[in-house]
């Protein structure tokens, strides 16, 4: 359910997106908000653009045509050591597959985005050994990547991608490689600590039951939106 004290301005809004890979058309125009601390979900089947919207979104790729701005700002306009800090401070990012460091232990992995903005190792540590207490892993602290179970390791995942405090996390089929039972422990973990910071999250899946974890739905077909949970939104797009 949405939460009555939300934004009516957006933080993050993308209009009229267009993106090709190559001959494809993966974006056609596709258009959607994100208010602060709102849990968002895009769905689609394979191949719609949930993916690359996601990615447009977050700055790690540049849109053909359209605008991305964020809390102001225009993401597709902003030089890339711009977008590499706020993917460092304000944005967290969650993929399938995690993609931890493989030779880094659990805390090392999380530590990671604090030691890059400068905090001292043991303080960074300190911190990341907190949050992985937060999503459950609590003992794992020394483990590889390798060494744990898929749930495990998304949830430490996660613990990386919340670790720095940011205002947005993006996350990519975050459920996707894992088990029923797993699926519902991370995607628990996730929501209920995006919930108490206040952590805004567009949520890319093609899982029904994951998307029922959302405050709100958008649903792309062939790069464009085709369906808005939220009708007053979908008007204004």
């Amino acid at each position: 359910m949405s939460n009555d004290n939300q934004s009516t301005v957006p933080l993050l809004a993308a209009r009229g997106l267009v993106k090709d890979h190559g001959r494809s058309r993966a974006l056609r125009g596709a258009s959607v908000e994100l208010r602060a601390g709102e849990i968002l979900a895009v769905t689609g089947s394979s191949g719609s653009g949930k993916s690359t919207l996601l990615h447009c979104l977050a700055g790690i790729v540049r849109p053909d045509e359209g605008s991305v701005v964020y809390a102001g700002e225009r993401l597709d306009q902003l030089s890339e050591d711009r977008l590499s800090e706020l993917r460092r401070t304000e944005f967290g990012v969650v993929f399938q597959f995690g993609q931890l460091i493989p030779e880094l232990s659990a805390v090392d992995n999380v530590a990671l985005p604090l030691l890059l903005a400068g905090t001292p190792r043991e303080r960074a540590r300190a911190r990341a050994g907190e949050w992985l207490e937060r999503f459950g892993v609590r003992g794992q602290e020394e483990q590889r990547p390798g060494e744990m179970s898929g749930g495990q390791a998304q949830r430490v995942s996660l613990a990386r991608a919340l670790v720095t405090g940011p205002k947005v996390v993006f996350a990519d089929e975050p459920t996707g490689a894992l088990d029923s039972l797993a699926s519902e422990q991370v995607m628990a973990a996730l929501i209920h600590t995006a919930r108490e910071s206040g952590t805004a999250v567009l949520l890319v899946t093609h899982d029904a039951q994951v998307a029922a974890y959302a405050d709100r739905e958008v649903t792309l077909k062939d790069g464009a939106v085709v369906s808005e949970a939220d009708a007053a939104l979908e008007a204004s797009l």
